[in-house]
């Protein structure tokens, strides 16, 4: 299967308990798996990313959903004057940005896309890590995808769950390197591809994708190593997060 890109800039402004499974896991037993318990997080994490562009749309923000409430208090920027003349942004003191931005998209096909992309991607490494360190790897991805975006354009209103996706990604490749399969074998070409797009196509966040990707290798990296220390893997994942937010902010 290919997939295309999964982020985008704005073009107007420029079971935690669960043990880890066993080496070489492929891709279709993790799916089989998923048919009796379900990708929950996954589920609920289109929900919400889905949800929240609704509820923009019925506020009124238009197809794009770059303007109104939602967009101007979660878009990830450094600085800038809002619609009510007021300056905003990371740098003044509105951390949340670097996590509320993974939830807003660019209009439909934007979300469309980086919500086909999770659904395909997001179960085999949920089913693999088990629920919650699937979800905490997501937000810790959303983080460094943030980070990423910071470091690399600051002045760019940037959204969009593609840091994340791509923190999925770079675990799945992480776990290949260790010879665990959780997407079959084809983790390495589907980072290749989406890096390749990442540059290729204008408007891309390539920070928060390269981002996102390092923030999740070095979750899975902390999930796989401290297996047999749980308390301490999601401690060491939790720091990649908060080492996310302090590059962010320094950058901001």
């Amino acid at each position: 299967m290919t997939f295309g890109p999964v982020g985008i800039r704005c073009p107007d402004h420029a079971s935690t308990g669960g043990r880890v499974a066993a080496p070489r896991r492929t891709a279709r037993k993790a799916a089989a798996s998923l048919s009796r318990r379900g990708p929950y997080v996954t589920q609920a994490l289109i929900g919400i990313n889905v949800g929240i562009y609704v509820v923009q749309l019925a506020m009124g923000a238009g197809l794009s959903a770059s303007m109104g409430w939602i967009y101007e208090h979660g878009v990830l920027i450094s600085s800038a004057i809002d619609s009510s003349g007021q300056l905003v942004g990371v740098a003044e003191g509105e951390w949340w940005r670097l996590l509320t931005a993974a939830f807003l998209h660019y209009g439909p096909i934007h979300l469309g896309l980086n919500m086909l992309v999770l659904w395909f991607i997001g179960p085999a490494l949920e089913e693999y890590l088990g629920h919650g360190r699937y979800a905490l790897l997501y937000v810790v991805s959303g983080l460094a995808g943030s980070a990423g975006a910071l470091i690399v354009s600051s002045g760019a209103p940037t959204v969009g769950a593609s840091g994340a996706i791509f923190g999925i990604m770079g675990a799945a490749l992480f776990l290949e390197w260790r010879k665990i399969y959780v997407f079959g074998g084809q983790a390495l070409g589907l980072v290749v591809f989406n890096l390749a797009i990442s540059f290729v196509i204008p408007g891309i966040s390539i920070g928060g994708h390269i981002g996102g990707l390092i923030g999740g290798g070095l979750a899975a990296l902390a999930f796989l190593y401290l297996r047999r220390m749980p308390a301490v893997a999601t401690l060491a994942v939790a720091a990649v997060g908060a080492l996310s937010v302090a590059l962010a902010l320094s950058q901001a």
